[in-house]
């Protein structure tokens, strides 16, 4: 007997002498060990799970500069934050992680307002009177299970002006891959920013190139997720490493106890 695993992404053919291992195995088609395996980059194979089509070169140029952007939000962002705790506190590898994603998941800088931005692009495209709208006025989202935004999703609840990393960025992926999305959020930036009284975060920076490289909302948000776990498993691990006295931030002194003192 011969057992064939097959989905509309994964096809895999069994060994003859063992049905339970796979002889060969294709991702949309393509044979991923003897096909493609040292043939093409990290991207294009995550890419080539989520949508039928291979990245053209510019597209993968483009995701793979996102994937740089996003590997490592750094300590001060929460999800990041929430794994060094876990990397501190003596957790496991994977509760950390996990303690990454489900802070990584919401609203503020998370995979839910990528999910929101890439939708707003679905709604508005480059239309700036729909965005006025979308931003001043967002529809009301009665079946969701996450409570209403409290800023409008993409901009910085936080921010003064717009960040320098957060311009660099976008001015990286528009030279990179100048698709309609990214090359008109680069010249409307400031009448964005003017509109909803905020400056532009890298959350609405990469939704624009997750759409521009034709994601959906759901495919978009689920990469976001994804590309931005290196650096929480890399502080995770440092923190395990340093202890609670080297945590950033602040630092927790004990005191003696008078009264005991005094007994």
């Amino acid at each position: 007997m011969t057992m064939g695993i097959h989905t509309r992404i994964w096809q895999e053919e069994p060994e003859a002498d063992n049905p339970f291992a796979a002889r060969a195995a294709y991702c949309r088609g393509y044979d991923v060990y003897g096909e493609l395996l040292g043939q093409i980059r990290w991207v294009e194979m995550l890419a080539l799970l989520f949508r039928d089509e291979a990245l053209s070169k510019a597209e993968a140029d483009l995701l793979e500069a996102l994937a740089v952007a996003l590997a490592n939000p750094g300590p001060r962002d929460a999800a990041v934050h929430a794994a060094m705790c876990g990397g501190v506190g003596g957790s496991t590898s994977a509760a950390s992680l996990i303690a990454a994603l489900a802070v990584g998941a919401g609203q503020n800088a998370g995979g839910r307002e990528v999910f929101l931005v890439m939708q707003a692009w679905e709604v508005c495209g480059t239309n700036l009177d729909a965005w006025r709208q979308w931003l001043t006025a967002p529809a009301p989202d009665e079946v969701s299970i996450w409570p209403a935004p409290q800023h409008p999703p993409g901009f910085d609840p936080h921010g003064v002006s717009t960040a320098t990393p957060v311009k660099q960025a976008l001015a990286c992926f528009v030279s990179l891959n100048s698709s309609a999305r990214l090359a008109w959020l680069e010249q409307q930036r400031a009448e964005l920013e003017a509109i909803s009284g905020l400056p532009l975060a890298l959350s609405a920076v990469a939704a624009a190139a997750l759409a521009d490289l034709g994601f959906t909302p759901e495919q978009g948000e689920m990469l976001h997720l994804l590309l931005r776990l290196p650096g929480a498993a890399a502080h995770a691990l440092e923190q395990r490493q340093l202890g609670h006295k080297k945590f950033p931030f602040f630092t927790i002194e004990l005191q003696h106890d008078k009264i005991g003192d005094q007994a």
